[in-house]
C-alpha cells in the first residue's frame, strides 16, 4: 500500500489521509477542524471561525456545550448500551420527557436521521393496511419535489436529486412526488384512497432554505386529516427551537391535536451533536401498530443517548435559545437584506429563526475563473465563517443557537467584508 511520506502542514496532512484512504462522497469545504466551543471552531493551526452550518443545525446548544460534556462523562462511566433486550433505567424517563415537552403520547427511540424516516413510512405503511384498510401491498407515501429526508436506498427512492439516484436502483416502490409548496397539487393526491401518508419538511433545508407559503403547512395538515392520511413532518433540520419554535410546523401554544402533525420526526439537535440520537414521535394509535418484533434498533434508546438527550432538551428550555433564535434570525435577514439591497448579483435572502439562506447568482471573473458561491464560502473561510452552499448558488447560514446579538453583528460584518471583495 503506498505511504504518505512528504511532509505536509497539519492541514493538507489531514486532507491528504481522508483523500487516500476515505471514500469520496463528501466535498468539503478545505479547512481541517480540531475544536469548538460555543458558536466558534478552530482548526489544527489555531485559527478561530464562526461556524455557520452547525453540523446541519445539530449543535443547536453550541459546540461542546458544558452541561452536555458533564452528562456524556457521567453516563459513560456508569452504563452506554444495554440493548432492548432489557428495559434500561434512563430510557423510560427520556420517552417521557420527549413526550411531554413536544405533546405526543408516544415515541419510539432510533440512532440517525436517516433510521427515523425509515421508521416512520414502516409506521404509516403499517398503519395504513391496519387502521385505513388499504389493500396489502398497495399503501402509498407522499412526498414533495426537492426533498432531502436522508441517503437509505428506500429514502433516495422518493428523491428527485439525480445525484442521489443515480446508479443505485433498483428503488423501493409506494411513493408519490408533487410539487412543494403546492396545495392543490396535494389536495388531488389525496384523492387517492391507497395514500397512507404525506412526509414533508416544513422548510426544504437542502433544497436552499426553500420556505413555503406561510399557511402551506397547516392547510397540509387539515387537508391529511380530513381525508384520513398521516401527516409527517420531517423536523430533522427544522425541528429543536431552529427555526424560533420548537417545531417548525406548528406554532408553540397549538394544542389541539387536529392541527398538529400526526408524527414528528427529530434527531440531529435532539442531542446537541453529542451523540447519533433520533425518534419518532405519534399517537397511541399510530404508534400502536408496532408491536414486538416488527421493529428495532440495537442502539435506539441507549442510556447515554437518552440521557444526552434529555439534557440537550433542558439547555434549549434553560437557555431560553426558541426566542433567541426568533429575535436573532430577523437581525440577520435585516443585514442581510443590505447586502440583496447593494450587490445585483446578491439575489435574495430567505429563511426562519437561524436557518437562513443568500441567494448568489454565478458569474465569470474578467480572467474566465468561476465566482460561484463555493468561491464566496472560500472568502468567508478566510475571513473567519465557515459555511457551505447547496445547490450551487445557495449559501445556508446555520449558527448554534446560543449566538449573541454582538456575535451576529460581528459576523454580519465577516459576511459583509467578504461580499464587497467576492463584487
Amino acid at each position: 500500500m503506498p505511504q504518505l511520506t512528504r511532509t505536509f502542514s497539519k492541514s493538507q496532512r489531514a486532507i491528504d489521509l481522508e483523500e487516500r484512504y476515505g471514500a469520496h462522497n463528501y466535498h468539503p469545504l478545505p479547512v481541517v477542524l480540531d475544536s469548538g466551543k460555543g458558536v466558534f471552531v478552530w482548526d489544527v493551526d489555531g485559527k478561530r471561525y464562526f461556524d455557520f452550518l452547525s453540523a446541519y443545525s445539530a449543535v443547536n446548544q453550541g459546540h461542546c456545550h458544558p452541561r452536555l460534556v458533564k452528562v456524556m462523562q457521567q453516563q459513560a462511566e456508569r452504563m452506554t448500551l444495554t440493548s432492548r433486550a432489557f428495559y434500561n433505567s434512563v430510557l423510560g424517563e427520556y420517552e417521557k420527557t420527549v413526550c411531554e415537552l413536544f405533546g405526543y403520547d408516544k415515541m419510539l427511540p432510533m440512532n440517525t436521521g436517516a433510521e427515523a424516516v425509515e421508521t416512520a413510512i414502516k409506521m404509516a405503511r403499517k398503519w395504513g393496511y391496519e387502521k385505513k384498510g388499504i389493500p396489502a401491498g398497495q399503501a402509498k407515501v407522499l412526498v414533495c419535489e426537492g426533498n432531502f429526508h436522508g441517503r437509505t436506498i428506500t429514502i433516495v427512492s422518493m428523491s428527485t436529486d439525480p445525484d442521489s439516484q443515480g446508479g443505485f436502483g433498483p428503488f423501493t416502490p409506494g411513493f408519490e412526488v408533487i410539487p412543494y409548496d403546492d396545495l392543490p397539487a396535494l389536495e388531488k393526491a389525496l384523492d387517492d384512497p391507497n395514500v397512507c401518508a404525506f412526509l414533508v419538511e416544513p422548510i426544504q433545508g437542502e433544497k436552499g432554505v426553500y420556505v413555503p407559503a406561510d399557511d402551506y403547512i397547516p392547510k397540509a395538515i387539515s387537508a391529511c386529516k380530513a381525508r384520513k392520511v398521516l401527516f409527517i413532518a420531517d423536523e430533522i433540520q427544522t425541528g429543536i427551537a431552529r427555526t424560533g419554535r420548537l417545531l417548525c410546523s406548528v406554532p408553540d401554544e397549538e394544542k389541539d391535536a387536529a392541527r398538529r402533525p400526526d408524527a414528528v420526526i427529530l434527531a440531529k439537535a435532539l442531542s446537541g451533536g453529542m451523540y447519533p440520537v433520533s425518534a419518532v414521535l405519534a399517537s397511541d394509535e399510530v404508534m400502536g401498530v408496532f408491536t414486538p418484533g416488527t421493529h428495532g434498533s440495537t442502539y435506539g434508546g441507549n442510556p447515554m443517548g437518552a440521557r444526552i438527550a434529555m439534557e440537550a432538551l433542558a439547555i434549549v428550555q434553560d437557555e431560553a435559545l426558541t426566542p433567541n433564535a426568533d429575535r436573532l434570525g430577523k437581525l440577520f435577514r435585516a443585514e442581510m437584506q443590505k447586502l440583496v439591497d447593494a450587490y445585483p448579483f446578491v439575489k435574495g435572502v430567505r429563511g426562519k429563526g437561524l436557518l437562513n439562506a443568500l441567494v448568489i447568482e454565478s458569474r465569470t471573473a474578467i480572467e474566465g475563473s468561476p465566482k460561484t458561491a463555493w468561491e464566496l464560502c472560500l472568502l468567508l473561510r478566510d475571513n473567519g465563517l465557515l459555511a457551505k452552499p447547496t445547490h450551487g448558488d445557495i449559501i445556508r447560514f446555520a449558527p448554534p443557537l446560543v449566538i449573541t446579538e454582538a456575535q451576529v453583528m460581528e459576523a454580519g460584518n465577516i459576511i459583509a467584508l467578504s461580499v464587497r471583495q467576492f463584487a
